[in-house]
């Protein structure tokens, strides 16, 4: 089986995360796999370094871009038509919002052009990481995106996503609902995550960081950035250091607002408690949370965010904002599920957290038993070949009829 699959850009980020462990599951499975990129570009990281030696092939397509840019655009498409046609692949499998309309109108565009191809191949599979309509913008751009979901969803075969709930929203309001859609849980390299680091070297990240040695250290993992919920942490510390005087934030990640929240966190006199990292590689992530006690997740929107299956992995607690996907991991057993934007119920939870260490314990150890299989590359990867099998299946099936 050739598969190829399409991503917008190749930076840090759980789509991105997830599509790499794809493609080098998918080849070590013994397929032929392809993956197209734009370049990677931003303050998030690029990610470039994971493919090497992975086996598999990676082209970058400098016209991809993740803004609408229509001199751009059509270039992109025309260069992933001819890429297609030459790679000549049985599944085309697109990710994020640009690439997974562009790619799937070219993988459609060649369905039966194909050298070899029968009427149905190349399959276009589209995986829904997380949708680009949400409240939080106007009406007129959540009608214009939905609009171009719907569009894309007639050329597409199947869809996978990372949270049922992302199957819920999209076709509540019309799209694909004559097509399969299944969930495959985003994949996580469990390892790091299930086995502490040395205490040394937990002590050594606290030092860099000037985080006392008894200090609780509350910790949030995203990009800084519009609708990410960071000033929502930090009005909420306004209140916990107050009663909770060894307690510290960390937030890792970089963007945009970094100097927004640093002058607001100077402004209401808590620059000693707050710590920045920058922009971490996803290699250091699981030091971090098992450097830290509590994981705090403020977004408000999400697909079903990475961050809180590996907290739980690493039999942290967390505190989430009942968004999107988060109800399928979070709930009494492993943390606190609040109101979106709920100040109130946030102080409650982590002060909760703070005040009893049995309590950590116990919704971390419950956390970590409930993600362990549902979020394995192997489930994921398993899955997600599934799906390109029953598609393949079906056109034997047709060919044998005909």
């Amino acid at each position: 089986m050739k598969i190829v699959h399409i991503i917008t850009r190749l930076v840090v980020g759980g789509a991105q995360e997830n599509t790499l462990i794809t493609c080098r599951l998918l080849a070590r499975r013994g397929y032929d796999v392809t993956l197209i990129t734009g370049p990677a570009v931003g303050p998030e990281g690029a990610l470039f370094e994971q493919t090497r030696d992975a086996g598999y092939q990676v082209l970058v397509l400098d016209e991809l871009c993740r803004e609408i840019r229509p001199s751009a655009d059509w270039p992109a498409y025309w260069k992933l038509k001819r890429l297609l046609r030459q790679l000549n692949p049985d599944i085309v499998h697109t990710h994020s919002a640009k690439a997974g309309i562009l790619g799937r109108w070219a993988g459609w565009a060649l369905k039966g052009r194909l050298p070899g191809g029968g009427k149905k191949r190349p399959y276009v599979v589209h995986t829904v990481h997380g949708l680009p309509f949400h409240p939080y913008q106007s009406k007129l751009l959540n009608r214009f995106y939905i609009a171009v979901e719907k569009a894309a969803a007639r050329r597409t075969d199947a869809f996978l996503t990372v949270a049922d709930a992302m199957t819920e929203q999209a076709r509540a309001v019309g799209i694909g609902l004559n097509k399969p859609w299944t969930t495959a849980y985003s994949a996580i390299e469990e390892e790091p995550f299930l086995h502490s680091p040395p205490l040394e070297a937990i002590q050594a990240f606290r030092r860099q960081y000037n985080l006392p040695a008894d200090a609780l250290v509350i910790i949030k993992i995203a990009r800084l950035f519009h609708l990410k919920g960071h000033d929502f942490v930090i009005r909420s510390a306004q209140t916990l250091v107050q009663a909770c005087p060894n307690v510290y934030w960390l937030f890792v990640g970089d963007g945009v607002l970094m100097e927004q929240h640093k002058e607001e966190i100077r402004r209401l006199g808590l620059q000693e408690r707050f710590r920045f990292t920058g922009l971490l590689a996803p290699s250091q992530i699981p030091l971090v949370i098992h450097a830290s006690d509590i994981l705090v997740h403020c977004s408000l929107r999400e697909g079903l965010a990475r961050v809180l299956p590996q907290a739980m992995l690493c039999g942290k607690p967390v505190v989430s904002f009942d968004i999107d996907g988060a109800r399928e991991v979070v709930n009494s057993s492993t943390g606190f599920l609040i109101e979106p934007a709920n100040l109130q119920q946030l102080i409650y939870a982590c002060r909760c957290l703070i005040e009893n260490p049995a309590l950590r314990l116990q919704l971390g150890e419950q956390g970590r038993r409930s993600v362990i299989r549902k979020f394995a590359p192997d489930t994921m990867v398993g899955t997600i070949e599934k799906v390109y099998r029953q598609l393949l299946s079906e056109s034997s099936t047709d060919k044998g009829r005909r």
